[in-house]
């Protein structure tokens, strides 16, 4: 296993083929949604830009598929992590189910579900339900004595108690989606990676679950928020990713230069 390396492929073959049990301590998954479409386009000259329907072909799969992917991927997962070990995964109502309930069969312990609030989410299109603003990231154990940095979430938690000392970090995370310099955009201004994670959300869980040279694991790595934030904070890192444009897209940013 290659430590501060992104490896190509799907990450069930490549956990299975290239990492030890117990050789991780935390893990960040960003796993498909499964809610692709057929790359509707709503023109927005108002807000600051159009905004663009997910479409991508890792998150198409029918619910069966995606129910036994979802097992697969985990059951490495459990794998792979050290007995401290805690995973984070980030999803939304349309998959959380699933996550669940695969979670709880393999063993995982649950600790929290974390709901994400984008103050500056996409406005429903449909005008049929109401604007879907949360995503939510869940919160599991390996075992009982799993890591968690409670007295560094007090010192960094934004909110303050009346007379202005540190309060506990709750699990409900005001944070915007990523923009401005933060979000990787490529040739033609458009969203470079469709799902990039806000780096103070993954620094949160970093610092939350690891400690200094400690390894976190990301495998779908996608932009490269995990890895990036890792470095910066002196953990080890891995990634792993299918797609060669996002890999690219990954090391730059690693490297400091998105």
């Amino acid at each position: 296993m290659k430590l501060n390396y992104i490896y190509k492929g799907d990450c069930r073959d490549v956990m299975k083929k290239s990492f030890g049990s117990e050789s991780v301590d935390l893990v960040f998954a960003d796993p498909p949604y499964n809610l692709s479409g057929n790359g509707l386009k709503w023109q927005n000259k108002g807000l600051g830009g159009d905004w663009f329907m997910v479409n991508e072909k890792w998150d198409k799969m029918s619910a069966p598929e995606y129910i036994q992917f979802t097992k697969e991927w985990l059951a490495e997962c459990y794998r792979v992590l050290k007995p401290h070990g805690s995973i984070y995964i980030s999803c939304t109502y349309h998959n959380i189910g699933e996550l669940m309930m695969t979670l709880k069969t393999l063993g995982f312990l649950p600790r929290n579900i974390v709901t994400w609030h984008k103050n500056n989410a996409m406005p429903s299109m449909t005008k049929r339900a109401f604007t879907h603003s949360c995503e939510y990231i869940l919160f599991f154990s390996k075992g009982k004595k799993w890591i968690f940095n409670y007295d560094k979430m007090k010192k960094i938690n934004p909110e303050k108690a009346i007379d202005g000392s540190q309060k506990q970090m709750r699990d409900f995370w005001i944070i915007p989606v990523c923009q401005g310099k933060e979000r990787v955009r490529d040739k033609t201004g458009r969203a470079a990676h469709p799902t990039q994670k806000p780096e103070v959300l993954l620094e949160r869980v970093i610092l939350a679950s690891s400690n200094n040279g400690d390894v976190v694991l990301d495998p779908f790595l996608g932009s490269g928020t995990t890895a990036a934030v890792a470095k910066r904070l002196g953990r080890n890192w891995i990634g792993i990713e299918t797609d060669n444009k996002y890999i690219k897209m990954a090391q730059k940013r690693i490297e400091g230069n998105p």
